[in-house]
């Protein structure tokens, strides 16, 4: 049983504790997920199983696809619902959806980011939230991120939901906050959905409740099918075994990950770097 299994993430839950409870029902150590999301987010999680969990490294930079609410006229001290109320203000009363439209659009593209500091990044070895909970102050240096959409989708009751598609380490959070204070007021993130990471979307996730009503087997993707968008290269029987013994093989192609085969059987994934294959996951 290796493979992707798409979770839709229930509120109040952390990634790990959904690894603890897919390794349980499928009594499999090896478990682990990729793209993390905050206990109070909602939504896409992918869950990798078995030999699946060697390929994170290939699906953390995926690009992601987010539904979130910002809540105008307060400010919390983690910048969600989680947090403590901080600040209040009630400039936001003038704001029209034009201008929220016009200010979110101002979004679209690449930007330094900073990271909030109720994060799990690490700086000096401590994450951020613990430096946060300590009352100490670190400095966050920016990261770029890329905003490739954004759209509004509704604006009622004093909060903004949007559609954003975005890059890697981009915050929601931090983005709400500064959406808010674009339109010279306050906000924080009240709800938060990723609704797809790459090409696994909330529309092919299982709930938590599914998982005693399906056969789960049938719901995993397979490596193989992961990367269907790569080449493949078809070895014969003398070079596979070279190649699974670690051995590089002159082969004349472009830099780059390909799916690996024998007599039109999938063997795993190689990598070709200056005209050589080296193994890199074998299922």
């Amino acid at each position: 049983m290796n493979g992707l299994l798409i979770i839709n993430k229930p509120k109040g839950y952390t990634s790990h504790d959904i690894v603890n409870i897919i390794r349980k029902k499928l009594n499999i150590k090896k478990v682990g997920h990729t793209g993390t999301l905050d206990p109070n987010a909602t939504g896409v999680l992918p869950i990798l199983i078995g030999t699946a969990t060697k390929i994170s490294k290939y699906l953390v930079e995926h690009e992601k696809t987010y539904i979130a609410t910002i809540a105008l006229g307060k400010k919390t001290d983690t910048g969600d619902s989680e947090g403590r109320i901080i600040q209040e203000d009630n400039s936001f009363e003038s704001i029209n959806k034009n201008k929220i439209e016009n200010v979110i659009k101002s979004f679209i593209g690449k930007q330094n980011q900073i990271p909030p500091i109720y994060s799990a990044i690490k700086i000096k070895g401590k994450k951020l939230y613990e430096y946060a909970r300590e009352g100490k102050e670190v400095d966050v240096q920016p990261r770029e991120i890329e905003i490739y959409d954004i759209k509004l989708k509704r604006y009622k009751n004093n909060e903004i939901t949007f559609k954003i598609e975005c890059s890697k380490g981009t915050y929601i959070r931090t983005l709400c906050e500064d959406i808010a204070k674009k339109l010279g007021t306050i906000g924080y993130m009240k709800e938060l959905q990723r609704t797809k990471v790459n090409t696994f979307s909330i529309e092919n996730a299982v709930s938590l409740e599914e998982l005693d009503n399906i056969n789960i087997e049938e719901k995993i993707i397979s490596i193989e099918k992961i990367f269907l968008d790569k080449m493949k290269i078809d070895l014969n029987d003398r070079k596979l075994e070279l190649f699974l013994n670690g051995v590089q093989l002159t082969h004349e192609l472009e830099d780059g990950l390909y799916r690996i085969y024998n007599n039109n059987k999938f063997i795993g994934l190689g990598t070709v770097k200056n005209k050589l294959l080296k193994r890199d996951i074998v299922i």
